[in-house]
């Protein structure tokens, strides 16, 4: 990461969404230091919840051996297989057999839907999770997440639609929390025109954020240019001063 662009962000984040959360981001690598590796689970674990150590400051790694979610590991570019029962599993179940989500109306519709939400494969076997200001010069960050307020959504979203002409420079499609925060906004750095990712609707997932936070991902290029456009946006006007003051007494 150039470290220039670092403090810029930090120096204008701090002014304009005082006391608000920092992001975090992550990248592949082909390994890293034993120390970052995330403890293998014991039986399942959301990787929402493991990311609770990240947004604290610990940078945290993951491979296909230590997710604690068969989601995590599909949503993560670890693994693409899905087991037969898994239609049966997001919508209605199979009676004392397996409970279902009901997040879909028939295993008919979860099959159309995954035809839209094609697997991809990770670069690289590790994916590391780290604090943006944990971020060295060798970190190469693909895509950054903000786990925030609506206050501070407002502000993210307003920010990403500054420089664009349609109305959809941000998107929030149906997924798992982790699909949205990787899965989506990593697809969205093959466009020319890369989109920020609304999340963190996933109701099994809510309980590893609290109640009034969601998540905001950009890709990396998106994020470069929301964060050279903040001094010229609505962002130094006296309408964000309102919210800004909220945001800070409440951070």
């Amino acid at each position: 990461m150039d470290i220039e662009v670092k403090e810029r962000f930090l120096k204008r984040w701090s002014r304009y969404f005082p006391g608000a959360e920092l992001p975090i981001g992550f990248y592949y690598a082909d390994s890293a230091e034993p120390k970052l590796l995330a403890k293998p689970p014991k039986g399942h674990r959301c990787l929402m919840a493991d990311l609770v150590k990240v947004r604290k400051g610990k940078t945290q790694c993951f491979d296909s051996g230590n997710i604690g979610c068969f989601g995590g590991k599909r949503y993560l570019g670890f693994e693409s297989e899905l087991s037969p029962d898994f239609g049966y599993f997001l919508s209605y179940g199979i009676p004392g057999k397996l409970e279902g989500e009901r997040y879909k109306k028939s295993p008919e519709l979860v099959a159309e839907h995954l035809k839209h939400q094609q697997t991809f494969q990770a670069p690289g076997p590790c994916i590391l999770f780290k604090r943006f200001d944990e971020m060295e010069v060798e970190d190469n960050p693909l895509v950054i997440i903000f786990f925030a307020s609506p206050d501070v959504l407002s502000g993210l979203f307003t920010l990403a639609n500054f420089e664009e002409p349609q109305p959809n420079g941000v998107i929030s499609p149906f997924g798992a929390g982790c699909a949205t925060i990787v899965d989506y906004p990593y697809r969205e750095l093959q466009s020319s025109n890369p989109r920020a990712v609304l999340g963190m609707f996933d109701v099994s997932a809510r309980l590893c954020v609290p109640s009034r936070v969601l998540t905001f991902s950009v890709p990396w290029p998106k994020f470069l240019t929301m964060v050279n456009n903040m001094e010229e946006s609505f962002l130094i006007t006296k309408s964000w001063d309102k919210v800004k003051k909220r945001i800070k007494k409440e951070g």
